[in-house]
């Protein structure tokens, strides 16, 4: 099953309801003998995504709480986001997809945007909590 025939129209998941919960797919099966990439890269590909609006990637942030890598390259991530009504909460789990897949040694990746719990600033790393003046 595509992305497309799973989620329906890319476009009408920005039209959901601040709060929902929301799944986003990218990439392939790994083919067989294909080295797994490690959790390092994962996370590295993780630091490009970027709220719009905040200048700081989501891993920092600590809007990731977890990432599960699956011995064929398979990989399942939970995220938060700062705010349930964010702008942009239908596209962000998409770009999280699309940065993982494209890591080399990672095949199918499942984004999960989910609130409880929900995020607050204690998640944020040291860097993001200078970055952003707080204290």
């Amino acid at each position: 099953m595509s992305f497309d025939q799973e989620m329906g129209d890319p476009f009408q998941m920005f039209a959901r309801v601040p709060g929902e919960e929301i799944t986003a797919r990218a990439g392939e099966p790994l083919p067989e003998g294909v080295p797994v990439a490690t959790e390092d890269a994962v996370i590295a590909a993780l630091k490009t995504v970027h709220d719009p609006e905040i200048p700081v990637n989501i891993y920092d942030l600590g809007l990731i709480y977890e990432v599960e890598i699956h011995s064929v390259g398979s990989v399942r991530v939970d995220m938060s986001l700062t705010a349930p009504a964010c702008p942009v909460a239908g596209e962000i789990p998409v770009w999280v997809a699309n940065a993982v897949a494209a890591v080399e040694g990672i095949g199918e990746v499942e984004v999960n945007l989910i609130w409880d719990p929900p995020w607050t600033p204690d998640r944020m790393s040291d860097d993001a909590k200078l970055a952003l003046d707080f204290e």
